[in-house]
């Protein structure tokens, strides 16, 4: 490990807000500050849902002026985002809009389509990636005709946007791996899922591995922000490849959560394992740091908090995070439980009458105040957990002893306590920057600041805190567990 002080930038896409943050390594640690924090907010067109590409590029520029202010010098920079949504290009390199957002409702159509040409066990076992309507497979599904056809290629928005900065059009690897068009056995395009999405070989991008130099930042913003002409590295663009690098986990057997919007909770492996059994409980392997695959499920997360939220901001009753927690914290246990994986809850608006409507129709009490239906989303949300690790551990036949959280959930130390119950094993939470770090992280591992992931965890490790959480209450965990095992998803398993 090189003890230079380096200095980068990370561009953290998420699907609420973006960051513009700088990364300092020095003496085997990491500093990060925030430059320059924005909201990502979805057009609304119609019954249509499109991602704001002019705003947050607009955002981002912000960011880079004020980056250029602090007079230093970067060694790089990188854009990481969400998955499965794609950015068109059409001959010129210029984006063919809308970038459609996929909680946009064209997906069920996209869904209906893929399976009239190739059905599901065929895509599962060419690709290894669970089912979701949401995926970029379906939604390319749902493409007309005239958008395909003027497509000359496409990447994932993380992409996009070093595209932008001035590096290569690529599509880099953990975020190809989440399109469900990647073969992760054969570590190319799948030819069965291609020609099933409608895209021609000759529109395919050049895919490169996480943490490869793409260019160097673009002459006009090395002017118009006063920046040294840094390199443009594509780290992990998928946001989860990169916080699961960020993850502090040593000899231990481990798991991760990475907490945000979405949870996806997974183990680390060599292999990734597509069989009838992973099919049957709809787990995904995607591709991360070094050719590590990512057995993992993407679940709804703190979505149903954030809608709750907003739809009582919208009454005209605003709550911050941490009086939703005490609220939370404060009402009766295990009153009424849904099941975040039913469908229902995966569209936007009215999230506090869908969580009254599960509680009804499956002869529950309705939660009758807000603490109460939040205390109900939460603890779901640590049995839907348990849930999730006792599949893990079947398909991969190891125990779990311990559970890292990482990304901005981790905050909420209620949940984090409440996850260790339900599951009955240590949880670990931190750093909450995870995604940001691992983005710098895997750029010093790029430029041959870093020798290894082992060294980049080793960082992790000196630079952030962590806080650690015992199980308490098991036996009340285990009968609500029971509870929770009883009630019917709409969603399929």
């Amino acid at each position: 490990m090189k003890n230079n002080i380096r200095r980068y930038l990370a561009c953290d896409l998420g699907a609420e807000s973006g960051r513009l943050i700088r990364g300092i390594l020095e003496n085997g640690r990491l500093f990060l500050d925030e430059i320059h924090r924005f909201q990502n907010i979805p057009v609304r067109s119609g019954d249509s849902l499109h991602w704001d590409l002019s705003s947050l590029q607009d955002e981002i520029s912000v960011g880079l002026k004020k980056a250029g202010a602090l007079g230093e010098s970067f060694e790089s920079i990188s854009c990481d985002s969400w998955g499965v949504d794609y950015v068109l290009y059409d001959s010129q390199g210029t984006h063919i809009n809308p970038t459609f957002h996929y909680r946009d409702p064209r997906t069920a159509e996209g869904v209906k389509n893929i399976f009239k040409r190739l059905p599901w066990e065929s895509i599962f076992m060419e690709s290894g990636i669970q089912f979701m309507p949401l995926n970029a497979l379906f939604q390319m599904g749902a493409e007309t005709s005239d958008r395909l056809n003027a497509a000359a290629s496409f990447g994932g928005v993380g992409d996009a946007f070093n595209h932008w900065l001035g590096g290569r059009a690529v599509l880099e690897l953990s975020m190809a791996s989440t399109f469900q068009l990647y073969h992760p056995v054969k570590k190319d395009w799948s030819k069965k899922l291609i020609e099933a999405a409608g895209l021609q070989q000759e529109q395919l991008p050049e895919i490169v591995d996480p943490g490869t130099p793409i260019g160097f930042l673009s002459d006009d913003l090395v002017k118009q922000h006063g920046l040294n002409r840094m390199q443009v590295v594509a780290s992990c663009s998928h946001d989860t490849g990169a916080a699961v690098a960020a993850v502090p986990a040593a000899d231990e057997r481990w798991a991760y959560l990475s907490s945000g919007t979405w949870s996806l909770m997974g183990v680390e492996l060599s292999e990734p394992i597509i069989n009838d059994l992973s099919m049957k409980l709809n787990y995904t392997n995607e591709i991360g740091y070094g050719g590590s695959i990512r057995l993992l499920k993407n679940i709804i997360g703190m979505w149903l908090i954030q809608e709750c939220r907003r739809e009582w901001e919208g009454q005209g009753d605003a709550l911050d995070y941490e009086e939703m927690t005490r609220l939370a914290g404060e009402a009766a246990p295990f009153k009424s439980l849904i099941h975040p994986a039913d469908s229902r809850f995966i569209p936007p608006g009215g999230m506090p009458d869908r969580i009254a409507a599960f509680c009804r129709e499956s002869s529950q009490t309705v939660p009758g105040t807000k603490g109460a239906m939040l205390r109900c989303a939460l603890e779901s949300l640590a049995l839907l957990y348990r849930n999730t690790l006792q599949d893990i551990e079947i398909m991969t036949g190891n125990r779990v002893d311990v559970l890292h959280i990482v990304g901005g959930g981790s905050r909420n130390r209620l949940l984090n306590q409440w996850t260790a119950n339900a599951l009955n094993r240590k949880v670990v939470t931190g750093p909450i920057e995870a995604t940001a770090a691992g983005n710098i992280l895997i750029q010093a591992l790029a430029l041959g600041h870093l020798d290894s992931i082992e060294d980049a965890r080793q960082v992790i490790s000196n630079s952030f805190p962590t806080e650690t959480f015992v199980p308490v209450d098991q036996s009340k965990w285990d009968d609500a567990f029971e509870r929770f095992q009883s009630l019917e998803s709409s969603t399929s398993r």
